[in-house]
């Protein structure tokens, strides 16, 4: 079983302080604020981080669905927007979508949807955020 591990330092206050986070691996760390989290601050947010490992995770179940249905895909470009609001005054992650174009040859619409959809619900990073509300716009280019 993989484990994986990252984390994050904050100081100070919610509203005037800042932190940073780090991956586990190191190939990534950046600053974070309240800014940069609930307005347009400069700084990356955990929502951005959430949606990044939604990306990846969605386009590699989708490569491996559409594999095992013995196509071979070029390329898989997913995009993952997670929105973040507050509800009765309690932020939280309202709903997150998959907007992915692929390049996969001899596969039909049909099956490109079904292979999609599953992706969709049965990558990990969805199952664990399965209590958002998830979208999904998928495009055989």
């Amino acid at each position: 079983m993989a484990v994986r591990k990252s984390e994050a330092v904050w100081q100070g206050t919610l509203k005037e302080g800042n932190g940073t986070m780090r991956l586990g691996s190191g190939a990534y760390q950046g600053a974070y604020s309240f800014s940069s989290r609930f307005e347009e601050g400069v700084g990356t947010n955990p929502e951005e981080l959430i949606a990044a490992a939604h990306a990846g995770c969605f386009s590699m179940a989708f490569s491996g669905n559409l594999t095992k249905a013995g196509f071979t895909p070029e390329q898989i470009h997913t995009v993952a927007t997670v929105s973040l609001g507050v509800v009765d005054g309690k932020a939280l992650i309202s709903g997150i979508h998959l907007e992915c174009e692929a390049k996969v040859a001899g596969v039909s619409e049909e099956a490109f949807q079904e292979m999609a959809e599953a992706a969709k619900s049965g990558c990990p990073v969805s199952v664990a955020l399965s209590n958002v509300p998830m979208t999904l716009n998928a495009k055989l280019i």
